[in-house]
């Protein structure tokens, strides 16, 4: 007897012409090679056998307590949907979603077809582009050093209210420093912006980062035509910035993860 399987679906991609399969990736782990599903003309879906043993509901929920399981996973289902990069336009699919056949994936696209549709029209021939800007620690730690001494300096030589002054003094640099950073990375983004077909923005203190405090974390939806120039100009953006303690780093090409979401 068979084994039973699911059909595992990693995107749903537009193309004006069947999309090969020559140099899509294996996969996750344990499932069929990748294959396509046609929706209708013009649409299609990047799918494979999942052998249910692994990937049942109960495996799927035993498995998300090992970090390196879905993580491995993860990676295996964005490189087969980055592979599809170069076609009109891919919606990524959720991790470890499955279907019990082809059949039914199929008509799940089908009936959202309408909003698929609108995101379709939104995201084609556009790939998605990541800024991040983090503030130099080296440099603040520096910053930080110089200012430690005038106050210790000022502690000894000067009397308390002196010393006083001299810490409020401390803040309201602080708190400058912090208004001008705001205001430097709202600049940037409103330029970044200004050259992408949409922006989104998250909140900083939704992506903690390794090396100092992450002041932007946004991506942009850019024309493939456009693609050159954005990155011309971050480049400039990043240089420019670099001098004043702020590090940017740019990620992309990537699918319009963030985009395809309502």
């Amino acid at each position: 007897m068979a084994a039973a399987k699911g059909t595992y679906v990693y995107c749903v991609i537009a193309a004006a012409r069947r999309p090969r399969l020559a140099r899509v990736p294996a996969g996750l782990p344990g499932t069929g090679k990748v294959r396509l599903l046609d929706v209708e003309p013009g649409l299609f879906i990047a799918a494979a056998d999942a052998p249910l043993a692994r990937y049942s509901e109960t495996a799927i929920s035993r498995g998300l307590g090992d970090i390196d399981w879905v993580s491995r996973a993860a990676v295996a289902h964005e490189a087969v949907v980055e592979s599809f990069i170069a076609e009109t336009a891919v919606l990524p699919m959720k991790l470890f979603t499955i279907f019990t056949t082809d059949e039914r994936a199929v008509a799940h696209v089908r009936a959202d077809r309408r909003r698929i549709a609108g995101v379709v029209k939104r995201v084609a021939n556009h790939q998605e582009w990541g800024v991040r800007v983090v503030l130099d620690r080296a440099r603040a730690a520096g910053t930080a050093a110089a200012t430690g001494s005038t106050s210790r300096r000022t502690a000894t030589n000067a009397s308390g209210l002196a010393y006083l002054a001299g810490k409020k003094a401390q803040r309201d640099a602080t708190a400058e420093r912090a208004a001008r950073a705001r205001e430097t990375v709202g600049a940037l983004y409103d330029r970044l912006a200004a050259r992408a077909r949409d922006a989104r923005r998250r909140s900083a203190s939704e992506m903690p980062m390794d090396g100092g405090p992450l002041l932007l974390d946004a991506a942009f939806l850019v024309a493939r035509r456009r693609a050159d120039a954005f990155q011309a100009l971050t480049a400039r953006e990043a240089k420019s910035l670099a001098r004043h303690g702020y590090g940017v780093t740019v990620t992309g090409p990537w699918p319009p993860y963030t985009f395809v979401r309502e």
